[in-house]
C-alpha cells in the first residue's frame, strides 16, 4: 500500500463548492443537550500514548519535515538571544518563517464553504502594535499545537544536531525518534523526570511504529523484532543510555534501521518506515489537522489554514498520507470538532459535508484493503451519528434548521453510498444511484413520524391523566386523528420539501405511514369492543376526516410522480365506516369462536363417555358446545349492523371448524378396524395326527370367558375403551348431526327476517351450513360402527373365536361359546345405541363375525385341521351365527344377513369338496390367473384376504387345512410345506 499511498504525495488540494451549495447565513444551532463524544474511528492504538504525546511526536515531524523542504538550513538561536526581533526571523525555515500578515483569503475555507471571520482585532488594538505581535507561520502553529517554547527549542536544537549527523539525508530516510534520542541528554531538560517521560514517549512511538502498527506485517520469527522488544522494555523499566559509543544505543539504532528500512520486494528502501502504518500515521496527522482549529476558539478554524495544510502536507512522505487519506482525515476531524462542541457551529457541518463528496470521488479510485476499512469506520461513525437525528428528526430539527438537517441527510446518504459501493463496485451497475438515497429517506421519513405520533399520542394520554374531568377512553381517537392531521401539515409544509430532493414522494410516504400508525390503533381500539356505540361512531367520523386529509396531501404530493402516486395510495388502505364494522363483527366472530374452541377442548378434557349420564345416552360434553353454538348465533343477530347476511358464513364456517374438531377428538384414541385384527399366522400345514387334546382346557376358558364379560362397557384392562363407551361416541356424533340440521334452519330463518342485501342467495345457501361436520358426522358413525364392532369380535371375544374355535377338535370346539358371549354385547348395543343407528351398529358386528369365521377357517393356524365330515358341524355353526342376528324375526332384516353372508355361504362349500377336486380347482384357477408362466411349476398365490371360492389363495388355504394325505402330499410336493411350525 506505500506504494500507492505515495503516488499523490505531490498532489494539492482539489476542493469544490459545486456539488452542494450552502449559504453562509449561520444556522440555528442545535440545543446543548445534543453535545456529544464520538469515538475515534480511526482504530486504537495498541500501545499507551496519551494525545499530548502525540501531539509532541507530530510537531517534531512537522518541523523536521518542513526543514528538510526548507531552501535553508534550520538555524539554531539560543534561548538568551530569542528576545531579539532578528532571533525570531532566524528560528524557522522559509516555510515557516512567512509573516500572518499578508495571508489572503483563504481557498480551503471558500471551497470548503466555511465563512471567513476576518482578520482577528482586539478593540484599542493600533496598527503599530499589531505588527509588533506579527507572528510567523511556524510560531502559530506551535501556539495551536500547545507546544511550549522550550519544547519548541529543545526540538529544534535536536533537529541541528541530527541535520549535523545525517549530512545530506532527508526526513524520511531517517528513523527520527532514534536521532532524537541520540542527539538530546538529560542536561537539555529542566530535570530529570521530564527526560525519563521524553525518552519513555519516544520508545513507545518506536515500539508502536516498527512492531505494534508497522507498514509492512512482521515475521514471529523475526529476531530484530525481538531484539527491538527487548531493549525497549529495558529501556522502560531502567532509562537507556544514548552516548554514540553506548552499545545499547547502536542496537537500538541498527535493530530500528533494519526494522525500518523493509520493503515488500526486499530491495533497499530510500524511506524508514516508522510511523506510516496504520493507526498511528493517522492518529499523528489527526493531531497535526486539529492545527487549523483556534486554539483560543475551537468552533473556528483559523484564517491560515491554507498555510497549515500546506505545511502539514509536508509530513506526507514520513506519514505515509495521500490526499485521499488526507481528505478522509479532514473529514473526521470537521466532523468530530462540530459534534464535540455542542453543534453550535454549523459551518463545520457544511465543511464536513463538502468533503464527504472528495471522499466519494476519492472512494472510486481507490482499492487498497487498509482505506476501505479505515474510510468504512469513519463513515460508519458519522452515518451512525446522522441516523439517530434523522429516524427522528421531529426531535432534532424544526422550520428555524432546516439547512442543518439538509445537510445531516446529505451525509447520510453520501456516507451510506460509499460504504455500499465499497462493498460492491458493481451496485451502481445493477442499481440506479437514486434508489440507495431514496430508500434511505424513505425510511427515515417513516422511523421519523412514526416516532413522532407515539409522541402525540403518549402526550394526550398523559393529558388525560392529569385531567380534572376524566374523559372516557372512546373521544381520544377522535383528538389523537386532530394532532395527526396537524402534524401530517406542518410535515408537508417544513419537512417534504427539503426531503423531496431525494425522495419525489417525501409527502406522500409521511401521509402514508401517519395513516398505517393511526389505522393500526384504529383497529386495537376497534378489536376490543363488543358493542357499537354513538363513541364508536364518533371515533370512525373523526378517522374518516383524517383519512381525507391524508389522501389529499398524498395525492397533491404525487401529481408529478411516474406511477401517479398509485404506491403510495396502495399503503393507505381506506378506514371506511363499513369496513371497520365488518372488521369488528369479524374480531367478534373470532373471539366467540375462540371461546367455543376453548370450550371444546375443556369438555373434552372432562369427558368420559358414560352413556349413563342422562337417557339420551350421549356426552353431555355434547350438550354444552351445543348450548354454546346456540348463544353465538343468538348473540350475533342481536348485534346493531345491517350485515348479518354477508357476514353469517364466517360465523358459521368457524362454528363448523370447531364441531369438527370436536368429532376429529371424539375418534381419536378408538384404533381403526385393522387394530383388532390379528395378523395372519405363516401358511403351513396342518398336523393330521395331533388333535391337540388339551390345548385349551375347559377351566382356563371358563376363566378368560369371565374375564372378558367383566369387561363389557368398561375400559379394557389394556387401556382400550369399553363397549359401552364407543356407544356413547357414536349416540354423540348422531346427535351433533341432528342438531345441525335444526341449527341451519335457525340461521336461514335469521337471514330471511333480516333487512340485509342480497339476503335471498344468501339464505339459499345456508342449506350448505355445517357442511363439513354434517359429513365428518356420517363418516365418523361408520368408522366407530366398524370400530365397535371389530373390537367386539376380534379383541373382547378373541379367546372364544381366535383362541377357541375348532381348536383340536370341530366337534369339542364349536361357536357356542362366542355365541353366548357376543349376545351379551348385542344387548348392551340394543340398549344404548339410539334406534336410529342401531341397526348399523349390529349390522357392523355381524359382518365383523363372518369375517371372524372366516379368517378362523382360512387362517386360524396350525392348531386347526379340518375333515370332510367337519363341514355339516360348521355349516350349523354358520346357520347359528346368522340365526342370532335375525333372532326369529327381531333382529336384523333376512335380506341383509344374506347380503352380507354371501361370501361366507360361498366358501364353506369347500370344506365338503373332496381333495382331489379341491386340488384340480386350485390348479385351474392358478393357470387362469397366472398363465404360461405356471406351466411348469405352480406359483404359490399371494395373500389377500379377499376370500373367494374362485380366488386361488383361497383354494389354497383350504387345502392347508384338510386333514388328509393327499392334500399333504400336494403341498409337499409343490410347495415343500411344513406339517406344523
Amino acid at each position: 500500500m506505500s506504494s500507492r499511498l505515495r503516488d499523490r504525495t505531490s498532489c494539492q488540494p482539489k476542493l469544490h463548492n459545486h456539488h452542494y451549495q450552502v449559504t453562509t447565513k449561520t444556522a440555528v444551532a442545535m440545543p446543548n443537550h445534543f453535545t456529544e463524544t464520538l469515538t475515534c474511528p480511526l482504530t486504537e492504538l495498541a500501545t499507551n500514548l496519551s494525545d499530548s504525546e502525540l501531539r509532541e511526536t507530530a510537531y517534531e515531524i512537522l518541523v523536521g519535515a518542513c526543514r528538510s523542504s526548507g531552501v535553508k538550513p534550520l538555524t539554531f538561536i539560543s534561548h538568551s538571544d530569542k528576545n531579539s526581533g532578528r532571533a525570531r526571523a532566524l528560528t524557522s525555515t522559509a516555510s515557516l518563517q512567512r509573516s500572518l500578515s499578508s495571508t489572503a483569503a483563504s481557498n480551503v475555507k471558500k471551497a470548503l464553504g466555511l465563512k471567513s471571520s476576518g482578520k482577528r482585532q482586539v478593540s484599542g488594538e493600533s496598527d503599530s502594535e499589531r505588527v509588533k505581535k506579527a507572528v510567523t507561520i511556524g510560531e502559530m502553529l506551535r501556539v495551536q499545537m500547545r507546544v511550549s517554547e522550550q519544547i519548541d527549542s529543545r526540538v529544534r536544537r535536536a533537529l541541528l544536531r541530527v541535520a549535523a549527523a545525517q549530512l545530506g539525508k532527508r526526513i524520511e530516510s531517517i528513523v527520527l525518534p532514534v536521532e532524537m534520542l541520540q542527539q538530546l541528554k538529560p542536561s537539555d531538560f529542566p530535570n530529570q523526570w521530564e527526560y525519563e517521560a521524553w525518552q519513555r514517549r519516544n520508545l513507545k512511538i518506536l515500539e508502536a511504529g516498527l512492531l505494534l502498527h508497522p507498514l509492512l506485517p512482521l515475521d514471529k520469527t523475526d529476531t530484530a523484532a525481538q531484539q527491538l522488544r527487548q531493549i525497549i522494555r529495558g529501556a522502560l523499566e531502567k532509562p537507556l543510555e544514548t552516548g554514540k559509543n553506548n552499545k545499547s544505543m547502536q542496537a537500538l539504532r541498527s535493530i530500528a534501521l533494519s526494522l525500518a528500512c523493509r520493503t515488500f520486494d526486499g530491495s533497499v528502501s530510500e524511506t524508514s518506515h516508522w510511523a506510516d502504518g496504520f493507526p498511528l500515521n493517522l492518529r499523528i496527522y489527526q493531531m497535526l489537522l486539529e492545527a487549523c482549529f483556534d486554539v483560543n476558539d475551537e468552533t473556528s478554524v483559523i484564517e491560515e489554514v491554507d498555510e497549515v495544510l500546506e505545511l502539514v502536507k509536508k509530513t506526507w512522505v514520513v506519514l505515509g498520507m495521500n490526499q485521499m487519506l488526507h481528505d478522509l482525515c479532514f473529514l473526521w476531524i470537521l466532523f468530530n470538532r462540530y459534534v464535540g462542541t455542542g453543534q453550535v457551529e454549523s459551518d463545520l457541518l457544511f465543511a464536513a459535508n463538502n468533503l464527504l463528496m472528495e471522499v466519494e470521488k476519492d472512494a472510486k479510485a481507490m482499492t487498497d484493503p487498509d482505506y476501505s476499512k479505515i474510510i468504512s469506520s469513519t463513515l460508519g461513525t458519522i452515518l451512525g451519528w446522522a441516523e439517530k437525528r434523522l429516524l427522528a428528526y421531529h426531535n432534532y430539527f424544526h422550520s428555524d434548521n432546516t439547512e442543518t438537517m439538509e445537510c445531516v441527510v446529505s451525509m447520510a446518504v453520501l456516507s451510506a453510498k460509499i460504504m455500499v459501493e465499497d462493498i460492491s463496485h458493481e451496485y451502481h451497475r445493477t442499481r440506479k444511484e437514486i434508489d440507495l438515497a431514496r430508500e434511505r429517506v424513505d425510511n427515515y421519513i417513516r422511523s421519523s413520524l412514526h416516532v413522532a405520533f407515539v409522541q402525540i399520542m403518549e402526550k394526550l394520554k398523559s393529558s388525560k391523566r392529569s385531567s380534572k374531568n376524566q374523559q372516557n377512553q372512546f373521544p381520544f381517537l377522535s383528538i389523537l386523528a386532530q394532532g395527526v392531521s396537524t402534524l401530517a401539515f406542518s410535515e408537508k409544509a417544513i419537512f417534504s420539501p427539503l426531503l423531496k430532493r431525494w425522495h419525489p414522494l417525501a409527502a406522500g410516504v409521511a401521509v402514508a405511514t401517519l395513516h398505517s400508525c393511526y389505522g393500526n390503533e384504529l383497529k386495537q381500539f376497534v378489536s376490543g369492543i363488543g358493542d357499537l356505540t354513538p363513541d364508536i361512531l364518533q371515533v370512525l367520523r373523526a378517522a374518516d376526516k383524517l383519512e381525507k386529509d391524508l389522501v389529499q396531501i398524498a395525492v397533491e404530493n404525487s401529481v408529478d410522480s411516474e406511477d401517479g402516486g398509485k404506491s403510495i395510495i396502495r399503503e393507505m388502505p381506506p378506514y371506511e365506516a363499513e369496513s371497520v364494522i365488518s372488521n369488528l363483527v369479524k374480531s367478534w366472530i373470532m373471539t366467540r369462536l375462540d371461546r367455543l374452541k376453548e370450550w371444546v377442548d375443556r369438555n373434552l378434557q372432562q369427558e368420559v363417555w358414560d352413556p349413563q349420564t342422562n337417557k339420551e345416552n350421549f356426552a353431555p360434553s355434547a350438550v354444552e358446545v351445543l348450548r354454546i353454538v346456540d348463544e353465538a348465533l343468538e348473540a350475533f343477530f342481536l348485534l346493531p349492523i345491517s350485515m348479518h347476511a354477508v357476514l353469517l358464513p364466517d360465523l358459521t364456517t368457524g362454528i363448523d371448524r370447531c364441531i369438527l374438531h370436536y368429532i376429529s377428538k371424539a375418534k381419536s384414541g378408538c384404533g381403526s378396524q385393522s387394530t383388532f385384527v390379528p395378523s395372519m399366522p405363516v401358511l403351513t400345514r396342518c398336523s393330521t395326527r395331533s388333535k391337540f387334546v388339551g390345548v385349551f382346557k375347559r377351566k382356563e376358558k371358563f376363566q378368560i370367558a369371565q374375564g372378558r364379560k367383566s369387561q363389557v362397557g368398561t375400559t379394557n384392562s389394556n387401556g382400550s375403551l369399553g363397549i359401552s363407551q364407543l356407544c356413547c361416541r357414536i349416540n354423540t356424533l348422531h346427535h351433533f348431526r341432528i342438531e345441525l340440521d335444526v341449527l341451519a334452519k335457525r340461521a336461514t330463518s335469521h337471514v330471511r327476517n333480516s333487512e340485509s342485501a342480497h339476503m335471498g342467495n344468501i339464505a339459499d345457501g345456508m342449506g350448505k351450513a355445517f357442511e363439513l361436520s354434517t359429513t365428518a358426522c356420517v363418516k365418523g358413525i361408520k368408522q366407530l360402527c366398524e370400530i365397535t364392532a371389530y373390537k367386539i369380535v376380534f379383541h373382547d371375544l378373541s379367546h372364544v373365536l381366535w383362541d377357541g374355535l375348532y381348536v383340536g377338535e370341530v366337534s369339542s370346539s364349536r361357536i357356542e361359546p362366542f355365541l353366548q358371549e357376543l349376545e351379551q354385547y348385542l344387548e348392551v348395543i340394543s340398549l344404548t345405541v339410539h334406534s336410529r343407528v342401531r341397526t348399523r351398529v349390529i349390522t357392523e358386528v355381524m359382518k365383523a363375525s363372518f369375517d371372524g369365521l372366516l379368517l378362523v377357517l382360512l387362517a386360524g393356524g396350525p392348531p386347526r385341521a379340518f375333515h370332510l365330515q367337519d363341514y355339516e358341524t360348521i355349516a350349523d355353526d354358520f346357520k347359528s351365527l346368522c340365526d342370532l342376528f335375525w333372532s326369529n324375526g327381531d333382529g336384523l332384516p333376512a335380506d341383509l344377513i344374506q347380503k352380507f353372508s354371501t361370501t361366507v355361504s360361498a366358501i364353506l362349500p369347500l370344506f365338503h369338496t373332496d381333495t382331489d377336486s379341491l386340488i384340480e380347482q386350485f390348479q385351474y384357477m392358478t393357470l387362469e390367473t397366472y398363465g404360461g408362466s405356471a406351466k411348469s411349476k405352480l406359483p404359490l398365490p399371494p395373500t389377500t384376504g379377499q376370500w373367494n371360492p374362485t380366488e386361488p389363495n383361497t383354494l389354497l388355504r383350504v387345502l392347508c387345512y384338510r386333514s388328509d394325505e393327499t392334500a399333504a402330499k400336494f403341498l409337499k410336493k409343490t410347495y415343500n410345506l411344513p406339517k406344523k411350525l
